[in-house]
């Protein structure tokens, strides 16, 4: 079942919410299209995000795995997570399209990988191996010269 939504926060990913009063907005001016619009008005969304914010939404294996795939958006001392976005003419497209890409690094950290099982070839394939290195000897061998040996 579905949690409720906290009062004033967003859900980020599936069971993960945080606060609005956590997602800083800023708007700047953006190069990119719109002509001599882009002039006028501030459209490029900037989202900051503390880490302490973050933390207190996100299990701390979830955290750590955010903080190694965040790489260049990392900003300051690592205290905090700079999402930029200036691709559409809208600043409210920004603004959901720097959510959106906040999402997607929250949801690929909390998707924790499969825990690789080292295996053991079989008998079976380690003859199949064997022979086909012995054919494709075989197979070199009679290209030769036999006046090399």
């Amino acid at each position: 079942m579905d949690e409720p939504a906290p009062e004033h926060g967003i859900q980020i990913a599936p069971g993960v919410w945080l606060p609005e009063s956590a997602l800083k907005f800023t708007f700047s001016r953006s190069g990119g299209p719109g002509g001599q619009n882009v002039n006028k008005l501030s459209t490029k969304a900037t989202l900051t995000i503390q880490i302490e914010d973050l933390g207190e939404a996100l299990p701390i294996w979830a955290l750590k795995r955010l903080l190694i795939h965040a790489g260049s958006r990392l900003a300051g001392e690592g205290d905090r997570i700079i999402i930029t976005d200036s691709s559409s003419r809208s600043q409210h497209a920004n603004k959901q399209a720097c959510l959106a890409k906040l999402r997607m690094m929250v949801v690929e950290a909390m998707n924790r990988p499969k825990r690789r099982r080292p295996t053991k070839p079989s008998r079976a394939s380690i003859q199949r191996r064997l022979d086909a290195k012995r054919h494709r000897s075989q197979r070199k061998a009679e290209r030769r010269d036999p006046s090399d040996t």
